[in-house]
């Protein structure tokens, strides 16, 4: 039995992306195979649905859980209010309730300075990344009152350090730190804990950087000191069912840099 048996986790940006060698390369899908690990109902959102799918039939084949995608983009000019509830409403509709929030999903126009930044590019990250987050969790949040759930929320060492060329990005992602310390203090006596974990790891998104931004890839991507980058499912999901489950309530509020040693500040 897992500790997560009939317990329903919604996660953005769960489809599965494959990297060069074939292995996983999404750390949406890599979270999404930690908690089926756990028994979870699983339900995974994103842009495209190819991904999606491959996600829903990896997770049910491989696990032997259930898993629901609904295809859902938080973009400017949009009733993104309305897309999000579409996905809170099919979800407590197929499993009848949510335990776990995880806003993972993002884009960027990684690469870009300041100076060369655009409103459309800024509002790509603000919109997937921030404005998502916002909408998920006040959307979910009836639901995890009643579950005394969790929420974990993704930011970056982009936004810790002040990375080159990850101007909009790191706004939206410092942003996102910035909402979840002040839902942990309103939200605390609901019995709902919200924490952030800023991630290090191999992705497909890492991977298609490197080839199209390779400067700015060499000045801000570097080896950790644990001698390699993080993987999606063990050393970032796994992470994450441990601090959404009961050994970690008391926890809220709080970054954990999980960059293999890189990420070290006071």
């Amino acid at each position: 039995m897992g500790q997560f048996d009939n317990k329903t986790v919604i996660i953005t940006g769960g489809g599965f992306a494959a990297l060069k060698d074939g292995s996983a390369g999404s750390i949406g899908y890599g979270i999404a195979t930690a908690f089926a690990k756990e028994g979870a109902n699983i339900v995974v959102t994103g842009r495209n649905t190819a991904k999606l799918e491959e996600a829903k039939a990896r997770l049910e084949a491989d696990y032997g859980v259930r898993c629901l995608w609904v295809q859902a983009d938080v973009a400017a000019g949009q009733d993104n209010k309305a897309t999000v509830q579409k996905v809170v409403d099919a979800a407590v509709a197929e499993f009848g309730s949510i335990d776990v929030l995880v806003n993972n999903a993002q884009a960027s126009a990684s690469g870009v300075t300041v100076a060369d930044h655009t409103t459309d590019q800024f509002d790509l990250a603000v919109y997937s990344g921030l404005y998502a987050t916002f909408y998920y969790m006040q959307a979910c949040y009836p639901y995890l009152k009643e579950s005394k759930g969790s929420v974990v929320n993704f930011a970056s060492g982009a936004g810790l350090f002040g990375n080159y060329g990850q101007v909009a990005y790191a706004a939206a992602k410092e942003g996102i730190r910035g909402m979840s310390r002040v839902a942990a203090t309103e939200w605390g006596p609901d019995g709902i804990n919200v924490n952030v974990v800023c991630p290090l790891a191999w992705t497909k998104a890492l991977e298609d950087f490197q080839t199209a931004y390779p400067d700015a890839f060499e000045a801000n991507v570097h080896m950790p000191p644990m001698g390699h980058y993080g993987d999606v499912e063990t050393e970032i999901g796994r992470v994450v069912v441990q601090i959404a489950g009961p050994d970690f309530k008391f926890m809220t509020g709080e970054t954990l840099v999980l960059e293999g040693g890189m990420g070290q500040r006071p």
